[in-house]
């Protein structure tokens, strides 16, 4: 099975990588791997190298990357340069484009060229998305709140380009509130400005919250194929005034707490609410009990449907159907849901990449998938 072999047609509106290149990237000096439009799988040891090519398609899309890496931890260890790039040619439904980013230099910031020309991160959401699983996401439904919080965030930005700047000028103001209220807070009026900010964006970044979720959850609740169906929630104050209230009585609400909350803040280093400290909630539909109390093989499956459920939403939203990067994805699964995964890629409109050390466990994709080696940071097709 190689990805030559190829004799269906070509869907001129899937999304998918026809040539990736990768420069001084992790472990690879140089590789270069053309692909058709059907989905790829990546086999090998671990430590090969699989990872390290979903997390460069990662970087094609807006954000910091599967890894959420630092520019200076991604280039090749033992490379002369800190430079290091990722270049891809892509089918879409705007035709073909070629984009280009990496890091140039010492910089700290990622180059981005499309068609040859400079731009921004915000330039590649009309051309380019991306969801992915990684095994540290397998326990997602047992650990901390943080991982659920940034797992939700990033669903809500793949339906929301607005979410990310919205994060990000809450974060700020929260963190100028605590400098301030750490120095004692004598400013009495910038203190109000700042939470003035974080009632605002705050309460915006819940109400994005909510109407993702929402839209999420009744795609979950249908079930895909012989993955559970799943049910959502926010648990969080702000997201219930949010959703319950007009959105200027949820600011006030909001502001006025973080004045009367001052004193306690104060003795706990940061801010006691906000939607900083939410927590997403899922159940096992079928089930009706919490997923992280259901068995690692039931848990791995809930997180799959979810993902599946984020790519037809997502789709139905933008008209453009996400990469889906599925590190390791088959582990935990039983016979039933790989084929019924399998088929369920298969049928999506844009391009999945997958790993595993076993070749055979993807057997059932049959010549619907094409099939690499990884070895020694080589990536060769399977023969």
């Amino acid at each position: 099975m190689t990805g030559d072999s190829v004799d269906q047609p070509e869907l001129s509106s899937r999304l998918a990588v026809r040539r990736l290149t990768l420069t001084d990237f992790r472990c690879y000096v140089r590789m270069r791997t053309e692909t058709d439009s059907r989905p790829v799988v990546l086999t090998g040891a671990n430590g090969a190298g699989k990872t390290n090519v979903l997390e460069a398609l990662s970087f094609l899309a807006p954000g910091r990357g599967m890894r959420r890496a630092a520019l200076a931890e991604v280039g090749r260890h033992g490379s002369l340069s800190p430079a290091w790039a990722v270049a891809a040619v892509l089918d879409g439904p705007a035709g073909q484009v070629e984009i280009g980013t990496g890091r140039e230099g010492a910089s700290e910031r990622r180059t981005i060229r499309i068609d040859g020309q400079p731009a921004k991160a915000r330039n590649l959401a009309g051309l380019v998305s991306a969801l992915w699983l990684t095994p540290a996401m397998d326990r997602l439904f047992i650990e901390g709140a943080g991982g659920r919080r940034r797992f939700l965030d990033r669903l809500v930005l793949g339906q929301d380009e607005g979410h990310a700047a919205r994060s990000g000028a809450y974060e700020h103001a929260m963190r100028e509130r605590s400098r301030l209220l750490r120095a004692g807070g004598a400013d009495g009026k910038w203190l109000t400005v700042l939470e003035e900010g974080m009632a605002r964006h705050g309460v915006a970044v819940a109400k994005a919250r909510v109407a993702a979720v929402t839209r999420l959850d009744a795609a979950c609740r249908l079930g895909i194929g012989a993955f559970p169906a799943a049910h959502l929630s926010l648990g969080g104050e702000i997201e219930d005034w949010a959703a319950t209230l007009p959105e200027a009585e949820a600011e006030e609400r909001f502001r006025q707490a973080l004045a009367r909350l001052r004193g306690r803040d104060t003795a706990a280093g940061g801010a006691t609410l906000g939607p900083h400290r939410s927590d997403l909630a899922v159940r096992h539909g079928g089930k009706d009990m919490p997923a992280g109390q259901c068995s690692t093989g039931e848990q791995k499956a809930v997180l799959v449907s979810i993902v599946l459920a984020q790519a037809r939403v997502r789709t139905e939203l933008s008209g453009l159907a996400p990469l889906l990067l599925l590190d390791e994805v088959v582990a935990h699964l039983d016979e039933t849901r790989r084929l019924a995964l399998f088929d369920e890629l298969a049928g999506l409109n844009a391009q999945s990449w997958m790993t595993g050390t076993d070749e055979s466990m993807f057997a059932g994709l049959g010549d619907r998938a094409q099939f690499f080696r990884v070895a020694d940071a080589s990536v060769q097709p399977a023969t």
